[in-house]
């Protein structure tokens, strides 16, 4: 398995502001994206997701072989933690939510209406929908926000699982996860000019 970015150029509405990005990973390995706020991690992570298209280049991925998580943690406020996590492993077609429970110590959560977490009870229940999907490939944004110091310490250690475990991660994050597969990726070098934009007013803010 192979995940492959290609001389890729990212937009953000009319604007573009990535390009000439390249990466490959195999099995294991994780890239960590650094840069200032508004750079671009997360118009780069959904344009690797797929759900920005690419204005130039290519992103390369077996097929159903990516998981996204984004800002947003992705829940239904009406269903519980159980029935969430069970909403999306039938959504990926992956049956057991018992280890998605565990890891994030959810069970005494289990029968709560998702409405009525705490933004940190809310994120944990995020990334457990991750080890529900049984994709190899995870793309996250800012996953941390929300998470106290344990809890940190538990998602690190449910990355360095999914990397043991042959898996890849690309990570937008300023938190020193201190993963010893992970590589440093800093995309600024990447960051479209002006001149490439066709706009002299490019602004942060966009991307």
């Amino acid at each position: 398995m192979q995940f492959e970015a290609r001389n890729l150029s990212c937009r953000r509405g009319d604007l573009r502001v990535l390009s000439g990005l390249s990466f490959t990973l195999g099995p294991g390995q994780a890239l960590i994206l650094r840069g200032p706020n508004g750079s671009g991690k997360t118009t780069l992570l959904r344009t690797l997701a797929g759900l920005a298209r690419p204005e130039t280049g290519e992103v390369i991925a077996p097929e159903d072989s990516i998981a996204y998580a984004g800002h947003a943690d992705g829940l239904k406020g009406q269903l519980t933690v159980a029935e969430n996590l069970t909403f999306w492993a039938d959504v990926f077609g992956h049956a057991g939510i018992d280890n998605a429970m565990d890891t994030f110590d959810l069970r005494p959560l289990a029968t709560r209406q998702a409405q009525n977490l705490s933004a940190g009870q809310k994120r944990r229940l995020g990334l457990a929908r991750m080890l529900v999907t049984a994709r190899a490939i995870w793309l996250m944004d800012e996953p941390t926000v929300s998470l106290d110091r344990a809890n940190v310490k538990v998602f690190a250690g449910m990355i360095e699982a999914h990397l043991a475990a042959g898996g890849i991660a690309v990570l937008a994050t300023h938190i020193d996860l201190g993963l010893p597969a992970a590589a440093e990726f800093d995309i600024a070098p990447y960051r479209a000019r002006p001149d490439d934009t066709g706009n002299p007013f490019l602004d942060e803010a966009f991307a």
